[in-house]
């Protein structure tokens, strides 16, 4: 079955085709020639998620699942949260941040400070369109954000999420376990579930 995954991140690419296997033929943007910069206008991970998949499912007419992620941080009310991914972009002083992971860390751990309340959850949610029905699957992780960096693998902000029931953070744990027990994954495996008993 080919399906559409609204993304050209290779990271998410190989951690989603691994998860749904050979059964499914998953096609990025690139492989369906769509370059637009798709919106994401929404106030939440769900209505981003949508949002992206319906934009493929109107103009392409292919069956297709989005995802939206966002670290949630109690200590700061959720953030970045919907912001995860151009979080150090919101501030003027960093405004050519964009997709810098870097400077998202360095943001988040200095709004942070010494404040030893550091639980956070990854929260992940997938929009499929099929056969023009919406359906949404969500993963979260709980864990804390550490004080400072650890680990090289992953992206975004693994080297300072520390999962629940772990002492590594998700840069030093690799990808085999990560794609395991990952916010993504746990959403990945839902659709999955009801992909493969459709």
């Amino acid at each position: 079955m080919k399906i559409v995954f609204a993304t050209n991140n290779q990271h998410k690419l190989t951690e989603v085709r691994d998860i749904l296997g050979k059964r499914f033929e998953v096609l990025s943007l690139n492989d369906i020639n769509c370059h637009a910069d798709i919106p994401e206008t929404g106030t939440t991970l769900e209505a981003n998620a949508l949002q992206k998949a319906h934009y493929i499912y109107d103009k392409f007419g292919m069956n297709v699942f989005a995802d939206d992620t966002g670290l949630e941080v109690d200590a700061l009310g959720g953030a970045p949260g919907i912001y995860s991914a151009r979080y150090a972009a919101i501030d003027q002083s960093e405004a050519s941040a964009g997709h810098d992971s870097e400077a998202n860390m360095s943001k988040l751990l200095r709004e942070l400070g010494e404040n030893n309340n550091r639980k956070a959850r990854f929260r992940t949610v997938i929009a499929l369109i099929i056969d023009g029905e919406e359906h949404l699957f969500e993963g979260i992780v709980n864990g804390e954000i550490i004080r400072e960096r650890r680990g090289g693998e992953g992206f975004g902000y693994d080297p300072i999420f520390e999962p629940e029931g772990y002492s590594n953070t998700f840069a030093e744990l690799g990808e085999n376990i990560k794609n395991k027990i990952s916010h993504r994954a746990r959403a990945a495996q839902q659709l999955a579930n009801y992909l493969l008993n459709k």
